[in-house]
């Protein structure tokens, strides 16, 4: 009877611990991630088709066309693993090479605006319309991870759960950030005057 009640003390304890919780927001970031993932493919796989409907437009900015070269071929070359999720230097690596495709690909978009025969081109039309859209899907996604990462995180860091964190080794998890806040709330220039 007592080596029952032993078992029953021993299995309430653990309830209370947290470990499940821990496992379940682990698979909620896991997940929020892959789709914050699936959103940045599609928006690097539309650069290619972007850029050479671009090119079409004999006076087009070189410069501009080349930076976002550039940016999408430093964005798919970093390495994610599921351990980037616990590494807050290749998080950070990866969100400054999506952060720098990001303006890349919103200079090309305010440029485009001086080219009527661009903006008149059905295909550009097209591929800036789901551009706009994937820059949506990328903001939701995002949330979510962020979302599902507080949580997380709330619990790691909350008492008695904090405990389990510690015995289990599950650390904080990194999060999206705005880099450059003072950039970023500067709106870019546009000059709208004539070709050269």
């Amino acid at each position: 009877m007592k080596r029952w009640l032993l078992i029953i003390l021993a299995a309430l304890s653990l309830a209370g611990c947290g470990y499940n919780d821990f496992q379940r927001l682990d698979e909620q970031t896991k997940s929020a991630w892959s789709e914050v993932l699936n959103q940045y493919q599609r928006r690097a796989d539309l650069v290619p088709n972007l850029v050479a409907t671009v090119k079409g437009e004999a006076n087009f900015e070189q410069e501009t066309l080349t930076k976002v070269i550039e940016a999408r071929a430093k964005a798919t070359s970093v390495q994610v693993t599921p351990e980037t999720l616990n590494n807050p230097q290749a998080f950070q690596k990866f969100q400054q090479a999506q952060g720098e495709l990001s303006s890349a690909l919103s200079r090309l978009m305010a440029v485009s605006e001086r080219y009527p025969d661009l903006k008149a081109n059905q295909s550009f039309r097209e591929l800036r319309v789901q551009l706009e859209g994937t820059e949506n899907r990328i903001t939701v996604a995002r949330n979510r991870y962020i979302q599902a990462v507080q949580q997380y995180n709330v619990l790691s860091r909350s008492f008695p759960t904090n405990l389990t964190a510690m015995v289990f080794h599950y650390e904080p998890k990194p999060t999206f950030t705005v880099q450059n806040e003072a950039q970023i709330s500067t709106p870019p220039s546009v000059d709208f005057g004539p070709k050269k």
